[in-house]
């Protein structure tokens, strides 16, 4: 027997980098969401006498060694809870790797929600003597990446310090979504050099950047009608952990009508910006033109919001209907760039569709 797992991509509503800290990373603030477009994990998991994990991919460039963000997990998940395990995980890759979409992140979840399906583990339960399980796993998806914890939430996630600590918002309506994914490439790491050269030469200070975050962070929740929650600790919420699967995308026109869309209703997308785009479009500026092309500004099919998704080099646009999303995606053909029809995907349906059965 085997489970296999839908490991959904996100986009980044805004994203927010304060100056570079002293212990080498960044403060940021962002909103997470969670689309319907996703690789599949498949994972079998029996008890052994010692750990061993044997990954595989349809696609020649997903490492298969600890290197891997779904190995890492599911080293770091057995250790935690003191199994022993073979482990077999195969990721079958649709979405763009190093994409700003989240993939490998996910991919570490689905595999982690895989493991815990074979071998009977409930996020609810006991680990040692003090501590649930659903309780040690966000901690465990922190130290594999930044954007992992989002996965264990699902929907519009609030992210802050640099990007782990998640926090659940309101979602907003389903919405339709066109994903560019241009065949260029952004090193991540070269963006965060370039934005601190960019705090350099403005003079940013952490101090001055935090207190701009924490205000950023005051407004999202605003936006998204109503106080921040508590951090969550990885709890699937009540009622979410579904087991069947619905179709990728429905066959709703309309998802994101004027009265029903939070993007509409709350004015947030005439604010929200991606910090990235400064220090990304000047060395990419085909990028900066996608993302004119997406956001098709002064037609009928103009976008709510389009936007680079993390650090590049995918792209998105937000859309009042599924026919506005397709003319996106042939603008982008006409142009030469792959592109991904989607939707966003609430928290409720993202935990309902997880599991394929």
């Amino acid at each position: 027997m085997s489970t296999a797992v839908r490991s959904h991509a996100k986009i980044n509503l805004g994203l927010y980098i304060g100056a570079p800290r002293p212990d080498g990373f960044h403060g940021l603030v962002t909103v997470y969401q969670t689309l319907a477009l996703f690789d599949t994990v498949t994972v079998t998991a029996v008890p052994a006498a010692t750990t061993a994990i044997r990954l595989t991919s349809n696609d020649a460039r997903v490492p298969t060694n600890s290197r891997n963000t779904a190995w890492k997990m599911a080293e770091l998940a057995l250790e935690s809870l003191g199994i022993s395990a073979e482990v077999n995980i195969h990721i079958e890759k649709r979405l763009p790797i190093q994409g700003g979409l989240g993939a490998g992140s996910a991919n570490a979840v689905a595999a982690l929600i895989g493991i815990e399906a074979e071998l009977g583990i409930s996020p609810g339960a006991p680990e040692h003597d003090f501590r649930t399980w659903e309780g040690r796993r966000l901690d465990l998806a922190a130290q594999v990446g930044s954007d992992v914890p989002l996965f264990l939430v699902g929907g519009a996630v609030l992210g802050f310090d640099r990007g782990q600590k998640v926090s659940p918002l309101p979602d907003i309506e389903p919405t339709w979504c066109a994903i560019a994914t241009p065949a260029i490439g952004v090193s991540t790491p070269q963006a965060f050099r370039d934005w601190d050269a960019l705090c350099a030469d403005e003079g940013l200070t952490q101090e001055a950047s935090q207190a701009k975050l924490n205000e950023l962070s005051r407004a999202y929740a605003s936006a998204f009608a109503g106080p921040i929650p508590e951090a969550t600790q990885g709890k699937v919420p009540e009622g979410q952990q579904g087991t069947g699967s619905s179709g990728v995308l429905s066959n709703e026109e309309d998802l994101a009508g004027p009265q029903e869309s939070a993007l509409v209703r709350t004015g947030i997308s005439s604010w929200i910006q991606n910090d990235f785009e400064r220090v990304v479009f000047p060395q990419q500026p085909s990028l900066a033109e996608i993302k004119r092309t997406l956001a098709a500004t002064g037609t009928p099919e103009e976008a709510l919001h389009a936007s680079l998704s993390g650090s590049g080099s995918a792209l998105f646009g937000l859309y009042l209907t599924r026919g506005d999303a397709e003319a996106a995606c042939e603008r982008l053909r006409l142009a030469g760039i792959a592109s991904h029809l989607t939707r966003t995907l609430p928290r409720p349906a993202y935990w309902r569709e997880m599991l394929l059965l």
